[in-house]
């Protein structure tokens, strides 16, 4: 399985020289970026929820971010991202110079065809600013993951991820074997149609071992999502270390890690902010899926002692507070976990509040405007 395509080439200046390894800038100890998931509100809208991710790229280019993700989720209200190539594309044609990406697309919910053809259509839209970070769970239900592969055999899709994945790669370097079922097939754009053969660095994603054992053993960059995962973080950032092998892809490991945060004027009021996502995420984990909550309804709720342990655990893990204090724990969070990158994700009921939280992230980091 080839993978010596996926640093690609860009002659334009406006994007990094790297795609995988990311550039510290400011005050921050490591690269800092942003995932979405577009959330929606309740008395907001999917349209104000993605016109808000349009605001929010285009704020994290202007403020130095390194890349820009939006993840892939199904049958969920309060998250508008059910296709990330369409929000993909959108937000190229909105933004000229940081990296995108899928954080992530599920790759056992899809043909691996299909997504080569998508991803490499967004690397002919904006060449060498495009990330494929691919995960193995559904992001969904069983109910609905059943509904999007046509099978109920959701546990067989999750074991076969190796497979699809060099499958995957395959498509993307247009380099399967003489001889091979699909060696006259090509995913278009791609490789075939000449050029530069630049194509999307891929990214693996996990909130356990399996992936960041995979990631390793192929020489990979690493995403962990310890904003949902926190207690596997460690174990598997060390799982990925231990197993990696250099690749054409990279000589060294690369990982980085999913961080909920939020930064307000002032505590009190990022704690009401990040109270609305916590409820949200009680109701989704209760079988009760809906709009992100206002900050009302959230300090009005009447959580029973299990819901009261179950947000106190969840809130445990949202960096909150005044810009300093969020600065003073990411950068906690980086050196005890030794990631290369934080990729900050801020759940909140208004599309404003989660710019302003980036606003104040990139004031507390003293991060550079771009032109």
């Amino acid at each position: 399985m080839s993978d010596a395509h996926a640093h690609g080439t860009n002659d334009s200046t406006e994007t990094a020289q790297d795609p995988i390894r990311g550039e510290a800038r400011g005050t921050a100890p490591v690269a800092l970026s942003v995932l979405d998931l577009a959330n929606v509100g309740v008395g907001h809208t999917a349209t104000d929820a993605l016109r808000a991710s349009t605001e929010t790229a285009r704020l994290a280019e202007s403020r130095g971010f390194t890349r820009y993700w939006v993840a892939e989720h199904h049958s969920m209200p309060g998250v508008a991202s059910s296709s990330p190539a369409v929000i993909l594309a959108h937000l190229a044609a909105h933004t000229r110079r940081i990296r995108l990406g899928s954080g992530g697309v599920m790759l056992p919910n899809h043909a691996p065809l299909v997504i080569a053809e998508q991803f490499g259509t967004l690397e002919a839209l904006a060449p060498g600013r495009i990330d494929l970070g691919l995960g193995r769970a559904p992001g969904t239900d069983g109910a609905t993951a059943a509904a999007l592969r046509r099978s109920d055999k959701l546990r067989e899709g999750a074991d076969e991820f190796p497979q699809q994945l060099a499958e995957l790669i395959r498509f993307l370097d247009d380099d399967f074997p003489d001889g091979h079922r699909y060696a006259r097939i090509h995913a278009v754009p791609g490789p075939v149609q000449g050029g530069d053969g630049g194509r999307p660095p891929v990214w693996l994603l996990g909130s356990s071992g399996f992936s960041a054992q995979l990631a390793g053993q192929l020489g990979l960059p690493f995403a962990f999502a310890h904003h949902f995962s926190s207690a596997n973080t460690i174990p598997a950032l060390d799982l990925y270390r231990e197993t990696f092998r250099p690749s054409a892809v990279l000589d060294e490991p690369y990982a980085l890690i999913g961080a909920a945060a939020l930064a307000a004027d002032d505590e009190k009021e990022a704690r009401r902010q990040v109270l609305t996502g916590a409820l949200s995420m009680l109701r989704l984990r209760t079988g009760r899926p809906g709009l992100i909550p206002t900050p009302e309804e959230a300090e009005a709720y009447t959580f029973s002692a299990v819901e009261r342990d179950f947000v106190d655990g969840w809130l445990g893990n949202v960096v909150h507070g005044t810009p300093d204090a969020v600065r003073d724990g990411l950068d906690a969070l980086a050196k005890r976990t030794g990631a290369n990158e934080l990729m900050i994700t801020a759940n909140a009921h208004t599309p404003s509040a989660r710019v302003h939280s980036y606003e104040l992230i990139a004031d507390a980091y003293t991060l550079p405007d771009q032109p």
